[in-house]
C-alpha cells in the first residue's frame, strides 16, 4: 500500500514521522504519526498504539505527549492515528463531540456516517497492515493505550482482540459510553437506537458479556471536570472486580483532563507496556 511522507524529524536518535495515505476503509486520505526509536538494522520492534480523544488529530500526542525519550530508551515504536476521517465530503456535526474529530473508534452503520466512519476497521486492519509493511514492527508484540474517547477505543479494541494486544492501558477513558452523554449521543448517531448493538463498543458491557484481558492500567485525574458525568471509572472497577480482571486504577490528585496529565504519566505507561512486551 502506498504511503506518502509528510515530514520526518530526528529525535532522541530515532525518527518521528508523519505520513498520509489513501484509505480504502474510510474512502478518504488519512494522516498518522509514527516514532521509530534507534535500532540495529533488521531488528523488529514492539509497537504501542495510542488512540487520541475528542477533537484531536495525530498531532496532539505527537506534539505534547512527551513519549519519545522513553520510547527511544525502551525500543518501542509509537503509532498515533487520527480520530476520524477528514475531508470536504465527510459528514460532520456542529458539536465537538460528534462527527469529524469524534469517530469513537466504531464502524458506523447509520447513514450518512457509515460511508466514511469506519475507524475500528481502519485501525485494526488497514493501518495495521501499513505499519507492518512500512516500519520495523514486530506485530506479534503490540500494546494499546489511549486518552478519553481514545481510552474507550483502547479498552474495547483490546477486549475484542485479546490475542492481538499483549497489554492495554488508558488515560481517563470513557469506560461505559452506553451510560454517559458522550457515548449515548455517539452510539445513537453511528450505530442506531438499538442499545443492544452498542454493547460491542462499551468496555464495561464487553466485560459483562465475557470479554477478558490479563490486566488493565488506568490513570484518572481527580480534578478532571468530566470525571463524574462522562468517565465514571468506578463502573470499570466494578466490572473488573466481578470478572476477576486485575485493574490498577490510579486516581491522581490535582490532575485534570489535559495533556499535562497525560505527559506526566506517559512514561509510566510505556514502561508498564515494555515489561509486558518483553522490550
Amino acid at each position: 500500500m502506498a504511503l506518502d511522507t509528510v515530514s520526518t524529524n530526528k529525535c532522541f536518535g530515532g525518527v518521528q514521522g508523519v505520513y498520509r495515505h489513501a484509505s480504502a476503509e474510510t474512502g478518504t486520505d488519512m494522516v498518522f504519526s509514527v516514532y521509530v526509536p534507534p535500532h540495529a538494522e533488521g531488528v523488529k520492534l514492539p509497537v504501542v498504539w495510542y488512540l487520541s480523544g475528542l477533537t484531536c488529530t495525530h498531532a496532539n500526542v505527537t506534539e505534547k505527549g512527551e513519549y519519545r525519550r522513553a520510547c527511544a530508551e525502551l525500543g518501542l515504536i509509537f503509532v498515533a492515528p487520527d480520530t476520524s476521517p477528514r475531508g470536504d465530503d465527510v459528514a460532520d456535526d456542529e458539536a465537538y463531540d460528534f462527527g469529524k474529530g469524534a469517530g469513537f473508534y466504531v464502524d458506523a452503520t447509520e447513514a450518512p456516517w457509515s460511508k466514511h466512519f469506519r475507524m475500528e476497521s481502519y485501525i485494526t486492519r488497514e493501518l495495521s497492515e501499513l505499519i507492518a509493511e512500512h516500519f520495523p514492527a514486530d506485530m506479534e508484540r503490540q500494546a494499546i493505550t489511549g486518552h478519553s474517547m481514545g481510552g474507550h477505543g483502547a479498552l474495547t479494541l483490546a477486549l475484542k482482540t485479546p490475542d492481538r494486544f499483549k497489554s492495554v492501558s488508558a488515560f481517563a477513558p470513557i469506560v461505559a459510553p452506553a451510560r454517559v452523554p458522550w457515548g449515548e449521543k455517539a452510539l445513537t448517531g453511528y450505530i442506531g437506537a438499538d442499545r443492544a448493538a452498542w454493547r460491542r463498543y462499551d468496555a464495561t458491557a464487553l466485560i459483562e458479556d465475557g470479554a477478558r484481558v490479563p490486566e488493565l492500567l488506568v490513570d484518572q485525574g481527580m480534578a478532571d471536570n468530566f470525571l463524574a458525568e462522562q468517565l465514571r471509572p468506578e463502573l470499570l472497577a466494578d466490572a473488573c472486580e466481578k470478572a476477576g480482571i486485575p485493574l490498577t486504577l490510579r486516581m491522581q490528585e490535582g490532575y485534570d483532563h489535559s495533556y499535562y496529565f497525560i505527559a506526566t504519566f506517559m512514561e509510566d505507561h510505556l514502561r508498564w507496556h515494555a515489561e509486558r512486551l518483553g522490550s
